[in-house]
């Protein structure tokens, strides 16, 4: 059977270039897809698009449904009028080569703010009729939690969460709620507003990309955090106590990245809850992802087989254990509610499974049976054993390859740090003789495989060092801060990408694709 052959970049939309601390949806971002399209890339990863939490994570997100608001571009508030240039000038603070979220936050933040005053003092109805049909016809769903959630954290304060509330907002009692939206009603419109400015443009731009042969890769991360809308507005969906706190918490055991595993701090699901209604949540989380992605990569997904389960008070993984999940009932019942039908030759399909970790034979027969690709990741390739899964001679074509993920070291930082032994190894493996293009070496790897889909890190296109990884697992500080500058872009670099892609036959589009 013929495999539709695709390859792609994977960068987070925070790293791209811009004037205001951090990446946005702005010309960057345009710019960055016609370099993919001169670059003969096909797909753009771009990681989860939520909000962050807790050390910059955007998989701590206060929302499964939301988009970021430190992605909107303020220039584009200026040309709608609700911006002045002043108002778009950012001090020395926002000019640094890696994302400040400490002063990028209140910058962005405030210009949002006086955007939404001004937007909601403007009497020209076009644009305030597009808002009322994204709050009420659109988004309405999960929209209303959203913004009373947003509005009553942002009274508790920073470092306070929801569970703090006064009782009756906890235990969402209607007339509670009904004051809190009365008394909020502006802050509520606030964060409406921001979120519909978001999603205006970030459609632009998947539009813009999609017509240059662009599809992108959005991310379902398969928790959520304790302090999210998702979490107060659903809670016999999770695990928690009578106050609402988790009683246990996600989190991997000891493996490659932590000797004491990594304890992520997300309530777990009441599987049977979720059962009751079809999945339901499940389901609209899906549909939200594949509105505004083309592909949807289902983080963890050998969680859905077995979990693994701490107590909320243990200060590490050590003390877990495996629980099983809702399998392939998740999925059938997903797959029906949203009539996806993945095509029949690999590299034709909507989702991915993250199916990284420890790795059972009962989970690979889920993934098997629901016919999503999995990951396989180069960097855990050369361990000196032949029948290592990550090794290309022994990929199955209905697979996604990458050098290493936004978890993983950068491809030059792996190779620095690796012992001279496995360097050998690698050095043999690749029939390479040196270590001068070693990022190089790895994406003609990942691109000459079978696998029916390569991804790269931007990093590794770039060859950057350990300093720019994206996330170093269990590491609360210094994570999702690295950015890009295009001075750090040659023309050679698109020229050898798509060389490659000629050379290997990743040029396919499927039937999914316009």
């Amino acid at each position: 059977m013929t495999s539709l052959r695709r390859s792609g970049i994977l960068l987070h939309p925070t790293s791209l270039p811009g004037p205001h601390g951090s990446g946005d949806l702005g010309p960057a971002a345009f710019h960055f897809v016609d370099w993919l399209a001169a670059s003969g890339q096909t797909l753009w990863q771009v990681l989860p698009l939520g909000g962050i939490g807790p050390g910059n994570s955007p998989y701590m997100s206060p929302s499964a449904f939301a988009g970021n608001e430190l992605l909107i571009e303020l220039a584009h508030l200026r040309d709608a009028g609700w911006l002045a240039d002043a108002d778009l000038r950012a001090d020395a603070s926002l000019r640094g080569e890696r994302v400040d979220y400490g002063a990028v936050w209140p910058f962005r933040m405030s210009r949002l703010r006086l955007a939404a005053k001004r937007f909601f003092a403007d009497t020209r109805q076009d644009a305030r009729r597009d808002f009322q049909a994204f709050c009420e016809e659109e988004e309405g769903g999960w929209l209303d939690d959203y913004a009373l959630f947003m509005a009553l954290a942002s009274r508790l304060g920073e470092g306070k969460v929801w569970q703090e509330l006064p009782a009756e907002l906890v235990q969402r009692k209607a007339p509670a709620l009904r004051e809190a939206a009365r008394s909020l009603a502006g802050e509520c419109d606030f964060w409406k507003f921001c979120q519909w400015r978001f999603d205006r443009q970030w459609a632009a731009l998947k539009k813009y990309a999609n017509e240059r042969g662009v599809r992108i890769v959005g991310d379902i991360p398969i928790f959520v955090s304790a302090h999210s809308a998702d979490v107060w507005a659903h809670q016999r969906l999770f695990d928690l106590d009578a106050r609402g706190y988790p009683r246990a918490v996600a989190g991997v055991p000891p493996d490659y990245f932590s000797a004491t595993g990594q304890r992520w701090g997300n309530p777990l699901y009441q599987w049977e809850e979720h059962e009751k209604d079809g999945y339901l949540w499940w389901t609209q989380r899906m549909r939200r992802v594949l509105k505004l992605c083309d592909i949807a990569r289902i983080d963890h997904f050998r969680g859905f087989e077995s979990y693994w389960e701490i107590p909320a008070a243990a200060p590490t993984a050590v003390e877990g254990r495996w629980r099983k999940g809702p399998g392939r009932a998740l999925f059938a019942g997903m797959r029906q509610a949203l009539g996806l039908e993945d095509g029949q030759a690999p590299g034709d399909f909507r989702i991915i499974a993250e199916d990284l970790g420890i790795i059972t034979p009962e989970v690979t027969a889920l993934r098997q049976a629901t016919g999503f690709p999995g990951m396989r990741i180069l960097q855990f390739a050369f361990d000196g054993k032949s029948d290592n899964l990550y090794l290309p001679h022994n990929f199955d074509a209905q697979t996604v390859v990458y050098t290493g993920t936004h978890d993983n070291d950068t491809t030059r930082g792996w190779w620095e740090s690796l012992p001279e032994a496995q360097r050998d190894y690698v050095r043999r493996y690749l029939r390479v003789e040196g270590a001068a293009a070693i990022a190089w070496d790895m994406i003609h790897a990942a691109s000459a495989s079978v696998a029916a889909v390569a991804i790269v890190p931007m990093q590794d296109v770039l060859e950057l060092d350990g300093s720019t990884r994206m996330n170093h697992p269990s590491v609360g500080e210094g994570n999702w801060e690295w950015r890009f500058a295009w001075s750090q872009v040659a023309p050679w670099h698109a020229e050898r990408l798509a060389e490659l892609t000629r050379l290997h036959g990743r040029t396919a589009k499927t039937k999914h694709e316009s």
